[in-house]
């Protein structure tokens, strides 16, 4: 019997079940799955989760640090990468030239809207300078990680995606400045309680409630774009551009499926994270039991689907065109202190040039830091 450790939501662990109970009848392996909240898919330590799990659902930005502790095996790449590979997915889970995951979900940042309410969607970002909290009816989700995000996103949206920019700046001055601006127009033309909300709270409001129209940048989830999953479908689209410019660079999220080097069943659990990543899976039980498919042709096959189009077809491009976070060993510990500080940027209403201050003197400090390691 294989133990593995997921996160708390119908599209992180009801496909995997599914899947897990279609593979034991198959194969005669029994795989039971325990579940850690969203905060702690972000945060937990995959190094302690390696001593109690064979198989273990991840976020990438923690590949440095399993790199380093050597806390999961490496994974043989597979044989047709280039055909599986969604955007940056499977390069996500590489670190020293080494695989530490198979992307098992596939998700970034993107736009979402109410396609019976949303009439009007965000031009660009500076509209959001000047409009008014009735304009666009817009949400958007600030906790403060989100926010973190969202932060990086403008940057690159505005051709800086190569963050940090340099030794001493996380972000330039100019673009990390408009960023701010940005995500302190989107605080005010939101409820002021969403410098609390998470990607699932706003979704939430949008599907359940006539509140909300439209929500311009968060992470996608599949489930919402479904018929009968809530009593409102939501449809995604592609991010809004800066003036005078067309690139949309989401930030890349998902998931990745990794196995413990501690595991006792190596081999079943390798062929178990190859199985549950591959086509025919992520395009049957996985897709058809709220999983978020990872693999490129899944996207490709489903997206005319009526089920899923709302996801598949109108997230495909921002998909394409994702980036990866920075994955060295001193990112958690720098966004963890910057998650710290960031609800005073607008509960406070602090300055965006000095907040930039704040968050490079971070950058600086953790980077230091890990350069010391």
């Amino acid at each position: 019997m294989l133990k593995g450790m997921t996160w708390d939501h119908p599209r992180g662990y009801t496909g995997l079940e599914a899947a897990s109970a279609r593979y034991e009848k198959e194969h005669g392996i029994s795989i039971s799955w325990d579940r850690r909240s969203l905060q702690a898919f972000a945060d937990a330590s995959i190094s302690k989760l390696a001593d109690d799990y064979d198989l273990i659902v991840l976020d990438h930005p923690h590949v440095g640090q399993i790199a380093d502790s050597a806390c999961l095996h490496a994974l043989p790449f597979p044989d047709d990468a280039d055909q599986c590979s969604l955007g940056g997915s499977l390069e996500s889970y590489v670190w020293r030239e080494k695989l530490w995951a198979y992307p098992v979900d596939a998700a970034c940042q993107m736009a979402v809207k109410r396609p019976d309410l949303c009439r009007v969607v965000l031009p660009d970002w500076e509209a959001t300078l000047n409009a008014g909290p009735k304009d666009y009816r817009l949400v958007t989700a600030l906790l403060p990680v989100d926010s973190c995000c969202m932060f990086m996103t403008l940057a690159a949206g505005q051709g800086e995606e190569d963050l940090p920019y340099s030794e001493d700046a996380f972000a330039s001055k100019d673009c990390g400045t408009l960023a701010l601006k940005v995500l302190k127009a989107l605080y005010r033309l939101g409820p002021s309680e969403a410098v609390s909300w998470n990607p699932i709270k706003v979704l939430e409001a949008m599907a359940a409630t006539d509140e909300f129209a439209y929500s311009p940048c968060l992470f996608g989830y599949i489930n919402y774009a479904r018929p009968g999953f809530k009593p409102n479908r939501l449809e995604y689209t592609d991010l809004p551009s800066f003036r005078g410019s067309s690139v949309k660079r989401g930030i890349l999220g998902g998931a990745g499926i990794g196995v413990s080097a501690k595991t006792t069943e190596l081999d079943r659990a390798v062929d178990f994270a190859r199985w549950i990543t591959s086509e025919a899976v992520q395009s049957g039980i996985y897709l058809e039991n709220e999983g978020q498919p990872a693999h490129l042709q899944t996207w490709r096959k489903k997206g005319s689907d009526p089920d899923y189009a709302g996801f598949l077809s109108g997230g495909l491009h921002t998909m394409e065109n994702a980036w990866t976070r920075p994955r060295d060993v001193w990112f958690l510990g720098f966004i963890d202190d910057l998650c710290e500080v960031f609800p005073d940027f607008f509960i406070k209403d602090l300055d965006e040039s000095a907040f930039l201050e704040t968050i490079n003197k971070l950058y600086r400090h953790h980077r230091a830091r890990g350069e010391e390691q």
